[in-house]
């Protein structure tokens, strides 16, 4: 059993019952667009808070006991969301399009050589001009815990080729770790045009 498949047999840090503040404050400035892939979507609070505003929503996570809560919560609260699981290194398998594409926690979760494959996944699912949204760790959130930090540079880097990086700014990234929530980024990145997937 992986990491992350073993975590969420439990309650892990970073699943606070609610949708980070941070997707709130975007879907309520009406930043959020369209239909919405969620990768690495956890037990779904991100998806569906979505969902309840009315976006088609599907939720992809590699950890199938994630994917069975987050279809329990959809419906318990009547929600329409389809949740698959499926690793995000593998998105284009999905085999359709989204204007938006969230990231909670995951990016800053990727290993050098992975980073890459998965950024040409979300350029295969991503519509052109659509945006990706993505929360992760910042290097000025001090270590001794929880997942690797990612500096302003590192996201410039991975997203240099076909991408417009329109915004990154200072966030909090929401846990029940710490009450203050960790230092974060928030990124807002356009697709100009898709990177084929290497298969």
């Amino acid at each position: 059993m992986n990491f992350f498949e073993e975590a969420y047999h439990g309650t892990p840090p970073w699943d606070i019952g609610r949708p980070q503040r941070e997707f709130v404050i975007l879907e309520e400035s009406g930043k959020i667009a369209g239909d919405v892939l969620d990768a690495g979507c956890g037990t779904g609070d991100n998806a569906l808070f979505l969902a309840a505003c009315g976006h088609s929503v599907w939720g992809v996570d590699s950890a199938a006991a994630a994917i069975e809560i987050a279809r329990k919560k959809a419906k318990d609260r009547g929600l329409a969301a389809t949740f698959l699981v499926k690793d995000a290194l593998h998105l284009h398998e999905i085999g359709r399009m989204f204007s938006t594409v969230i990231d909670s926690g995951l990016f800053h979760t990727l290993s050098d050589p992975d980073r890459p494959l998965f950024v040409r996944n979300v350029s295969e699912v991503l519509k052109s001009g659509g945006t990706y949204f993505m929360l992760a760790f910042s290097e000025r959130e001090p270590g001794g815990y929880g997942p690797r930090r990612i500096t302003r540079e590192e996201i410039q880097a991975a997203f240099s080729g076909g991408w417009r990086i329109d915004e990154i700014r200072a966030a909090v990234f929401e846990s029940r770790t710490r009450e203050e929530g960790s230092q974060a980024w928030l990124s807002s990145i356009t697709r100009v045009w898709r990177l084929p997937v290497r298969r």
